[in-house]
Parts: C-alpha cells; sequence; structure tokens
C-alpha cells in the first residue's frame, strides 16, 4: 500500500467504518482515538488524507491550524466530519477538502473516500508522462518472461500493455531500449494500477545509475517540461475508459452511437465508475459558441454525465457544461457521445487539466455526502 490515511476519531464505530472502507481502497491507515495522539503522529509521519471527527472545539481548531502549519502534511487531503445540518463553510475556510456528515453511512462514506482517493492519487503525480511506444521484456517471480509494450512513461514510472496479467503483489523486473537509445535501461518496480484492456500502471522502485541517466536524457530530449524522480504514476486517465452516464431506455428509444471505434470497442467499461442520480440545474455551451442552453444534469461520474435538454447537440460535438452553486463555479468541457432526441445527450468529460478533474471529484464527494450542495463546496 503506498497511500496512507490518518483517522482521528474517538468514536470506535466510526473510527472501524472508516478504516475499513480506506483499507478497501488499499490505503494504510493509522486510527488516532485523540486529538493529542494524532497531534503526535502529525509530527512524526507523512499522510496522504487525515479524516478528523471535527466537533467545533478547542481541541478541533488547534489540529487544523496544526495540520496546515506542519512540515509534513500541510497539504495533505482533510476530510472532516461533521454534525448533519451544521454549516461546513467555516470547516472548509479552515482547510478541510472534504466533509462527511454524521451519523455515517456505509455507502456514502465509501463513496465519498472514494473520490477523495482519486484526488490523492492524481496529487502523488509529480512527473510529466511522455508517449512511447518501445518494446520491454518483462519479468517477475514464479512465470517466464513476457513481452509488454511502454506507452508512456515518466521518471517515476510507466504504463505498459501486455496479452497476460501481471499479479499486482510481486516485484516486476524490466528490461528495455528507448527510441534512438542502443543502450538498455534496467529497472525494478511495481503495479501501481490495472485495467481490463490489459494495462498496468507501474511505479519504478530500484533504477540504477546508468538507467537513470539513460532514462532522464531520453525524457529530456522528448518532453519539455521538467521532471522529478520518484514520482508515482497515477492512473491511466485515458477517456475512453470513463463512464458515460445513460438515461434508462426502451428499445423503441432513439439512439445514435458513437463511431469511433475506441469508443465501440469500450462500451462494456462505460458503468465501471459509481454513477450519481441528481438534478442539478447547468448551462452546456456548443463548443466555440456562447449561446447557453439550459439543462439538467441528472447522472453524474468521473468520467461523464447525462445531459437533459430537448434539443441535444450532435453525436461527437464538443460541449462545455457550467453548473453553478453557491460557493464556486465549475466548468467542465466535454464531448457528446450518445444523444437522444427530446431527451437529451450523454456527455464523456475531456478535461483541459487536472483542476477539471479534481472539481469534478469533489462534486462527486459532495452530491454523495449530503445534506445540502451550496454548504460544501470549496
Amino acid at each position: 500500500m503506498d497511500l496512507r490515511a490518518l483517522v482521528v476519531c474517538l468514536d470506535q464505530e466510526s473510527a472501524n467504518l472508516l478504516s475499513q472502507s480506506l483499507s478497501e481502497l488499499g490505503i494504510l491507515v493509522e486510527h488516532a482515538a485523540s486529538i493529542t495522539q494524532g497531534l503526535e503522529l502529525l509530527g512524526t509521519d507523512h499522510f496522504n488524507a487525515v479524516v478528523l471527527d471535527y466537533r467545533a472545539d478547542q481541541g478541533s481548531e488547534e489540529f487544523l491550524t496544526r495540520l496546515r502549519r506542519s512540515a509534513k502534511n500541510r497539504s495533505t487531503l482533510l476530510i472532516a466530519i461533521v454534525d448533519s445540518g451544521f454549516n461546513a463553510r467555516p470547516v472548509f475556510g479552515l482547510g478541510a477538502n472534504f466533509v462527511l456528515y454524521r451519523p455515517l453511512s456505509s455507502e456514502r462514506t465509501r463513496i465519498s473516500l472514494r473520490a477523495a482517493r482519486g484526488l490523492m492519487r492524481r496529487e502523488r503525480r509529480r512527473a510529466s508522462r511522455t508517449p512511447v511506444n518501445s518494446q520491454a521484456n518483462v519479468a517477475y517471480p514464479g512465470a517466464p518472461e513476457l513481452s509488454a509494450v511502454l506507452t508512456d512513461l515518466s521518471e517515476g514510472g510507466t504504463s505498459i500493455q501486455t496479452d497476460i496479467r501481471i499479479p499486482s503483489t510481486c516485484k516486476v523486473y524490466f528490461e528495455f531500449a528507448l527510441p534512438n537509445q542502443q543502450q538498455l535501461i534496467r529497472l525494478s518496480g511495481e503495479v501501481a494500477w490495472q485495467d481490463a484492456g490489459g494495462r498496468t500502471g507501474i511505479r519504478f522502485l530500484d533504477v540504477p545509475q546508468s538507467s537513470r541517466r539513460l532514462l532522464q536524457n531520453w525524457l529530456q530530449q522528448n518532453n519539455p517540461q521538467p521532471t522529478i524522480l520518484g514520482a508515482t504514476p497515477a492512473a491511466n486517465e485515458s477517456a475512453s475508459n470513463h463512464s458515460l452516464a445513460t438515461p434508462p431506455r426502451t428499445s423503441s428509444e432513439p439512439q445514435t452511437e458513437p463511431k469511433d471505434s475506441s469508443a465501440l470497442a469500450n462500451a462494456g467499461n462505460r458503468r465501471g465508475e459509481h454513477r450519481f442520480a441528481c438534478k442539478l440545474g447547468a448551462e452546456v455551451y456548443r463548443l466555440g459558441s456562447k449561446v447557453p442552453n439550459r439543462c439538467m444534469l441528472s447522472d453524474i461520474s468521473e468520467g461523464g454525465c447525462y445531459v437533459e435538454m430537448p434539443s441535444p447537440f450532435s453525436v461527437q460535438s464538443g460541449v462545455e457544461i457550467l453548473v453553478r452553486t453557491a460557493d464556486t463555479k465549475l466548468r467542465i468541457s466535454g464531448q457528446a457521445m450518445t444523444i437522444h432526441p427530446g431527451f437529451g445527450m450523454g456527455v464523456r468529460f475531456t478535461f483541459r487539466d487536472s483542476v477539471e478533474r479534481e472539481e469534478v471529484l469533489r462534486l462527486l464527494a459532495i452530491l454523495s455526502a449530503g445534506p445540502e450542495l451550496d454548504e460544501q463546496l470549496r
């Protein structure tokens, strides 16, 4: 487990639920039963997330202040647990990224923590990835050597395509030559993520100095952005793997399918992410147009949403969706993938940068946490 969370919670039942939910997401959990114990751990260890049972007392205020001043944890993701009906704005002002409401429910807690985990993963990426198409020899204990294709590369890791699924718990050994390089790079790594399409994300562990220099030189020549060794590659963010939200329909309803072959090939993955039934008022713009179309978002996931509008745009149209709450304005870019004249269209998000994606993750956590949208978004 490479992600760590600190749960500061006196209530044992809530602590057990949080610890179990975090562990299911592959996050190592430290539990502190008091503010004092939590502060001690903040001073000695780094955590990717901190969950605080916030009680609006002096101890909670001191913990939040010390957290944001901590050399090790000042940028750590903070999740605050507050009473139902509590105005969460002051907690966000103290640095909270998400809130959960008491009493904690198993389903909502898991959904919110899953969204938070996505942010933890993205914030851990420090090195930009460079596309590559190179053959690699891959070996791991208990299996013969196999061939893989490197699809992107950073100083901290790579994503590969293989015909055989690599066990997620073993150390993996690589040997490959990069384009325009004669010398082989040899290093070891571990599995960071996998998907159903045969792609695997590898986090580099042991990189000999000679291989490190070859890797750095190639990245500097092929990527103008600076890179930092030791960064963690995030899960592959190809838009084709994100779910498309579509409404319930009968066989009599018209539907226009995308002609893009990659979209068709990934049709089976569309329901892979948790979707939220909702009723969010929004405006949608055809890309390049300033004419707003009032609409309703009725279904949303990390990868897409369903836009209810009587006259949907044509398939493959670029769109921008504007969602407003009391505290913020969220603008998301996307592409119309399925249309239902008279009903609406399924939109796949095409994030322009990591900020857009993180805002969608925050919105998902807000929808899962309840109770009021305009009380929660930072």
